[in-house]
């Protein structure tokens, strides 16, 4: 069966994620969230995987004239980054869609759905 895997785009901050500051309440209300939507795919038989990621951390690398050059990254700057992923077992993109609709990222970010190939 094909994975599907769904990035999780969101504005750079939480506060304009969400559009306010969250209390710690209100954040761990929102990870609860997540967790249920995830545990049902799992339930289903339909989560291959997927994490949350790290807040202002990463590297980025790229290559100039044979030379790779390394940084920091996501950027504070940028207007959007990827907070996290979540790999699904869908028999094609219409199903990976709806499995996509009830997550909770939705209500403040973007899904983006992208098949996996095989290599």
């Amino acid at each position: 069966m094909p994975k599907y895997m769904l990035l999780l785009h969101e504005p750079a901050t939480l506060a304009e994620r969400m559009g306010r500051e969250l209390s710690p309440e209100q954040i761990q209300a929102m990870i609860l969230r997540y967790k249920d939507w995830a545990g049902g795919l799992a339930a289903a038989g339909k989560l291959a995987g997927g994490d949350k990621l790290q807040d202002m951390t990463g590297r980025v690398l790229k290559s100039n004239a044979g030379s790779v050059h390394v940084t920091d990254g996501p950027y504070v700057e940028s207007k959007e980054v990827i907070g996290g992923y979540f790999v699904l077992d869908a028999a094609s993109y219409d199903e990976a869609v709806e499995l996509s609709r009830g997550c909770p990222h939705l209500e403040f970010g973007a899904v983006e759905i992208r098949e996996v190939e095989p290599t």
